[in-house]
């Protein structure tokens, strides 16, 4: 997953509501929203070539998100994927697991992970020593840190400030936007610009590469829903799953 917003109000009758896409080769296989036949709690995308997810619910109102770093780092030794299917197979508290998995990030390429409930919602950053536990409002969060100023991270959150939260065809048109900022407010991440270019859209229409899901999770008093659009190359619609799990 490369991009998401989402407004944390927890108490109120909607206490989480999150957008995201995720990015990826089209070639790499993956599956699209299920309830897992081999771990059961665990409802979410899985990419089949790794075995992890991106983002995915599970009872007790659970959830929890990926993003990678963008860097130039060696690639290392276990998926982070993992990481979320980890967190929704079992039920310790998102702050005790996150602060056990701030010791082995190294274990990791870089990741920004979101875990929570309906009561508490924290972010880890891997190369942070702590999770941060967050406090209600509205967050951004793309391939660095939590709202970075990335044209296209600044450009989302603004929209989905403004946007009417009842509406779920509004809300997933915010995710098609193809926009481009000017190469002077590129970020430079170390890939060269073309790709910057070429990443720098909230939707990525590619070939080979591109937006392959864009996932609406709305959680209230008595559930989660989560529901995934697929793309397919050139950014042709698939088609739509929905789950929900209280």
């Amino acid at each position: 997953m490369c991009i998401l917003v989402f407004d944390w109000q927890p108490g109120s009758a909607e206490p989480l509501l999150l957008l995201a896409n995720r990015d990826e080769f089209h070639a790499r296989p993956t599956a699209a929203l299920a309830q897992w036949s081999d771990q059961p709690r665990i409802h979410a995308g899985r990419d089949l070539q790794a075995g992890g997810s991106w983002l995915g619910i599970a009872p007790g109102r659970r959830f929890a998100a990926l993003t990678n770093i963008r860097n130039m780092e060696p690639e290392r030794p276990r998926t982070r994927g993992g990481l979320v299917s980890a967190y929704l197979a079992g039920d310790e508290p998102p702050a005790t697991w996150l602060r056990r998995l701030a010791g082995q990030t190294t274990e990791y390429s870089g990741f920004n992970l979101l875990a929570g409930t309906a009561d508490e919602l924290w972010f880890l950053h891997s190369k942070a020593a702590a999770p941060q536990c967050l406090a209600p409002g509205i967050y951004a969060l793309c391939n660095a840190s939590l709202d970075t100023p990335w044209p296209k991270l600044v450009r989302l959150r603004s929209a989905f400030s403004q946007a009417g939260r009842e509406n779920d065809q509004i809300l997933f048109a915010l995710m098609q936007d193809s926009w481009r900022p000017a190469d002077d407010m590129l970020p430079e991440t170390g890939i060269g610009l073309a790709v910057e270019r070429q990443l720098s859209s909230i939707f990525i229409c590619g070939d080979e590469y591109g937006t392959r899901a864009t996932s609406l999770l709305r959680m209230d008093t008595q559930q989660i829903r989560l529901t995934e659009r697929s793309f397919a190359a050139g950014g042709v619609f698939v088609g739509e799953s929905s789950l929900a799990v209280t």
